[in-house]
């Protein structure tokens, strides 16, 4: 490692030596694939080809900075442009919502019963949060009360879910029977698919980005600027080069952007993130464009990998009769859902799938365990995949398609109440997120849980959000609106 006053080779900063126990920008960012720039911005890294002009969305810019990172900021700043620490102010922290600590302190007589009233107080606030939870995408109506009879056992199913291992307090079964109801739904032969029940729908993203990386070594990452923080996250962690690929304004990908950046960068195999809904305006890119686009631009099989992110719609598409058709049975390499969404689970979860002659590269043999993995996390919650089997088997596939249709048409409802209101709305036709214009007041932000990004927001419709809570919502929304007048008013007045 160079001396802390030596300036990096992939760097024109010099940084001020520190003592030992501080951090080095310049390693940092090098050891992230970024630079001090970035690293300040919180930019993602290793972008290939011409830099995209920066994302407006706060879940990109609002990454922590360590406060080692921080301070050191000041004297990077005082060598770089005034402009980058103009970037830093704009970007800032979000900590005006720090979360608070339950203080753990040793039992004594009285702990017992303190601890109940905690519990039942905690209760309360969760029956209370979730009656007023409309901004984020979980199906909150469940009653998983038949299954409280195994929570008193440690379920893991860890290693490959096919491969039993030598613990034996595991649900593969049940897990296998959910992965077998989504290859059919899917369209993949049960002896040509690999996949497992993950920890939540990043997992998926990340294992399915790395099966790509894996298999293309060298191969770019394209996705979209309105994808999940998760997939730049893996291009992070993987070191990838990755590309942003602007979008329309429904956030449906830019189709004509997508070529123009495959054209600069044929030499190299492309990794695709098609977004089946993307975070905050639920648009679905079209894999069929995607792939036509592939081939126009010289790309066969042998040099492209598509990853599907169907984190919430992803169970939905493939009951929407005109929407396009996520299946094996196009030359796609994987793809992700979560399970706590629409499905609806107590537990973060989801699932990811792939195919068997794809996932060879990613695995291998664990004599600790007597099985393979290769999986991310290794251990892995065993009471989830119980959870999806459970709903899955209740519900079946016509179940799942009156929950679809019940969405989106409440979200059709939802549109035309906000917009008799007078709010401006945005519905995409596949999608059950409504999008309209940012409340202003945080109470009520906070209160109804709204997913908010620069001048707008979302209510994502979920099985268990009713015409009744929805017409609470909107008539709810108009007082605050009315407020913000009426204060505006009379500041106005006032001056």
């Amino acid at each position: 490692m160079p001396p802390a006053n030596a300036a990096s080779a992939s760097s024109p900063v010099a940084v001020p030596a520190r003592d030992s126990s501080a951090v080095d920008l310049n390693s940092t960012a090098q050891l992230l694939g970024s630079s001090p720039r970035d690293l300040l911005i919180g930019a993602s890294p290793r972008r290939a080809g011409p830099r995209s002009p920066p994302s407006t969305s706060i879940f990109s810019q609002a990454l922590p900075v360590c406060p080692a990172i921080k301070e050191q900021a000041e004297e990077v700043l005082a060598e770089e442009t005034d402009s980058i620490a103009e970037e830093l102010i704009k970007v800032g922290l979000i900590t005006h919502n720090l979360a608070t600590a339950l203080e753990i302190s040793e039992p004594d007589a009285g702990t017992r019963e303190r601890v109940a009233t905690i519990i039942n107080a905690y209760k309360d606030k969760l029956a209370s949060r979730t009656s007023t939870h409309m901004g984020y995408p979980y199906n909150l109506d469940f009653d998983y009360g038949p299954l409280e009879c195994l929570q008193k056992f440690m379920i893991n199913n860890l290693g490959d879910p096919f491969i039993e291992s030598n613990y034996g307090v595991h649900s593969r079964e049940f897990e296998i029977g959910v992965l077998n109801w989504f290859a059919k739904l899917w369209e993949i032969e049960r002896d040509e698919f690999w996949g497992y029940v993950t920890n939540c729908g990043t997992e998926g993203n990340l294992h399915g980005i790395l099966v790509g990386r894996e298999t293309l070594p060298d191969g770019i990452l394209y996705s979209s600027v309105e994808t999940h923080y998760s997939v730049f996250k893996a291009a992070r962690m993987y070191r990838m080069d990755a590309v942003e690929i602007d979008t329309l304004e429904s956030g449906e990908m830019d189709y004509g952007h997508f070529r123009a950046k495959l054209m600069e960068n044929q030499d190299r195999p492309a990794i695709v993130n098609v977004n089946i809904g993307t975070t905050v305006r639920g648009a679905v890119d079209d894999v069929d464009k995607v792939l036509a686009i592939l081939d126009e631009c010289g790309f066969d099989e042998s040099n492209f990998y598509i990853h599907c992110d169907g984190a919430l719609f992803g169970m939905m598409i493939p009951f929407v009769k005109k929407a396009p058709k996520v299946s094996f049975k196009k030359p796609i390499g994987s793809v992700s859902v979560s399970g706590h969404k629409f499905v609806g689970a107590p537990v973060p979860c989801g699932v990811v799938m792939t195919r068997l002659n794809l996932i060879k590269s990613v695995s291998s043999d664990v004599e600790y365990l007597n099985s393979r993995d290769a999986t991310i996390m290794g251990s892995r919650n065993g009471h989830a995949p119980i959870y999806l089997w459970y709903t899955l088997t209740m519900k079946g596939y016509s179940g799942i398609q009156k929950d679809v249709e019940l969405c989106l048409t409440n979200a059709h409802r939802l549109m035309e109440m906000l917009e008799a209101a007078g709010i401006q709305t945005m519905l995409n036709e596949l999608s059950s997120t409504v999008v309209f214009e940012r409340p202003q007041e945080e109470a009520f932000v906070r209160k109804w849980q709204l997913a908010c990004e620069s001048d707008i927001a979302h209510v994502v419709v979920m099985p268990n959000i009713s015409i009744e809570k929805l017409e609470m919502f909107v008539k709810e929304l108009v007082e605050s609106r009315e407020r913000v007048k009426s204060k505006t008013c009379s500041e106005i007045h006032a001056h």
